[in-house]
């Protein structure tokens, strides 16, 4: 893949041994296995690696592939081409022969290679990175023009559906929706997929509607379409390798020319309906190897458990990123070796500090709290009277039903206030939400925006000034506004 400077989702791993036996029951690799060793000891290729014609209609024969499927010779010389490259082939072509041996002759020989043996014997690390390797071969098949096609039109040019093909754009856009794949694979919680699928209409509009464009306009539409097309050509090129699980796109919508091949923003369509247009979803094989390839491009792809030995503030840093199931995940495997009570003094420590990351700690913080049993208690009532984190401290008391828990002040109370809106105005929380959330703040305290201005916390101001952008009343918009402006004028002094 290219260079990707993206900074993704975490996802969920299955265990390596699961997923090694998974790679073993790809169809490429399966087959590209059984030709490494169909081949032993030697089999004659000509200069390109290839086998001669009588041998790839014996190889065949030996995937079981009719010859009367004209499909069969073009899937065994891909296979064949994933043996080599997997390194459960090598060749060994004569000199001589490079310069000089015409295609389809022999110019060499194929012999088992270095990695048979050991994804033969189902070594786990070597099955994957043989797996990885036939993925990355067919991903680059699939960025690439037709060739027979472009040979067959015999007048030296592209097919006509692609006259413009350029295989390092093609490659990117495979790259890009790819990616795109793998962070809806991170985010999803089951609301927007069909079982788990992406329907293909989604993808293709998260690589051309813009995040701001809330009414797609007719040519978007289009190209919508046309790059619904493109991924429904690749995605059939990768089902085989299990990168992905793909539903292609009914073939009768895209010949009634009737039908736009998109189902119209809002359309309540049943999943039946749905389905027609195309579902991919990356295999957990695929979410595995699709994270490799990311990161050996540049790009920050963690994994739940990552942090299970991290400390408490590396770890709180990064559940701000993260979506809330996977964060609870990850925030149960950090605290599964620790003791309630340490693991409650790491966090709090963590929790502290006026930059501008602070606050959203310390919402980690507290969240992280509430899965902490009541050995925690002792280091709650050490910060009761901490300014920064005595009020998330009564909170957590309060909801464990702890005794004798004194009640914070009203300074305490605001402070806490325009912490807890500080960290979720910096996770770009729902905007509706976050609406109703203010209105009902200031509903509930009289003077709510008298008392707010002179909380002596960092982001006062901006907090308030957001909350004037948010409010739903003009009035106290206005107030929020005014009170804003109040705070700037008391932290310039």
């Amino acid at each position: 893949m290219s260079a990707s400077p993206f900074v993704l989702p975490p996802v969920r791993l299955l265990p390596v041994g699961d997923l090694a036996r998974s790679a073993l029951d790809v169809p490429l690799l399966e087959r590209a296995l059984r030709l490494a060793r169909w081949a032993a000891p030697e089999r004659a290729v000509d200069v390109t690696g290839e086998l001669l014609e009588p041998d790839l209609v014996a190889a065949a024969g030996e995937l079981g592939l009719s010859a009367e499927d004209p499909d069969a010779l073009g899937e065994t010389a891909q296979a064949w081409a994933a043996a080599v490259d997997s390194g459960l082939l090598a060749l060994e072509i004569e000199e001589e022969a490079e310069e000089s041996a015409p295609l389809g002759e022999a110019a060499g020989r194929a012999v088992p290679g270095e990695n048979l043996d050991a994804v033969a014997a189902g070594e786990v690390q070597d099955v994957l990175d043989a797996w990885l390797a036939t993925a990355e071969s067919a991903l680059a098949e699939a960025a690439a023009p037709d060739l027979e096609s472009f040979h067959d039109s015999g007048d030296g040019e592209l097919p006509a559906d692609r006259p413009d093909w350029d295989p390092e754009e093609e490659a990117d856009f495979l790259d890009t929706a790819l990616a795109n794949l793998y962070t809806l694979a991170a985010l999803d919680d089951g609301s927007e997929s069909v079982q788990g699928a992406v329907p293909l209409p989604v993808l293709a509009a998260s690589l051309v509607v813009p995040d701001e464009m809330e009414q797609p306009s007719d040519a978007v539409l289009e190209e919508v379409t046309e790059v619904m097309l493109r991924l429904d050509d690749h995605f059939r090129l990768l089902a085989p390798t299990g990168l992905v699980d793909y539903q292609p796109l009914d073939d009768a919508l895209i010949e009634d020319e009737d039908d736009s091949g998109l189902p119209e923003p809002g359309d309540d369509l049943d999943p039946e309906e749905i389905s027609r247009y195309g579902l991919v979803r990356l295999t957990p094989l695929g979410l595995y190897g699709l994270r490799q390839l990311l990161l050996d491009a540049g790009a920050s792809a963690p994994v739940v458990g990552d942090l299970a030995g991290a400390p408490g503030s590396e770890l709180l840093d990064a559940l701000s990123g993260y979506p809330d199931r996977l964060a609870r995940a990850e925030a149960e495997g950090w605290l599964a070796d620790r003791k309630p009570a340490e693991a409650a003094r790491e966090l709090l420590a963590a929790a502290r500090g006026t930059d501008d990351g602070a606050p959203s700690r310390r919402l980690m913080c507290q969240q992280t709290l509430t899965l902490v049993g009541a050995g925690a208690e002792p280091a709650l009532r050490e910060v009761l009277d901490d300014r920064q984190l005595g009020g998330l401290a009564r909170v957590w008391l309060t909801e464990s039903g702890a005794r004798d828990v004194p009640a914070p002040d009203p300074e305490m109370v605001y402070w806490l206030t325009v912490d807890t809106l500080a960290a979720q105005l910096a996770a770009g929380d729902d905007h509706e939400l976050l609406s109703e959330l203010v209105a009902d703040l200031v509903a509930r305290h009289d003077g709510f925006f008298d008392a707010a201005w002179r909380v002596d916390h960092p982001a006062t101001a901006d907090v308030l000034e957001a909350m004037g952008q948010l409010h739903p009343d003009r009035r106290s918009a206005k107030a929020a506004r005014k009170a804003a402006f109040k705070a700037r004028s008391r932290e310039a002094r």
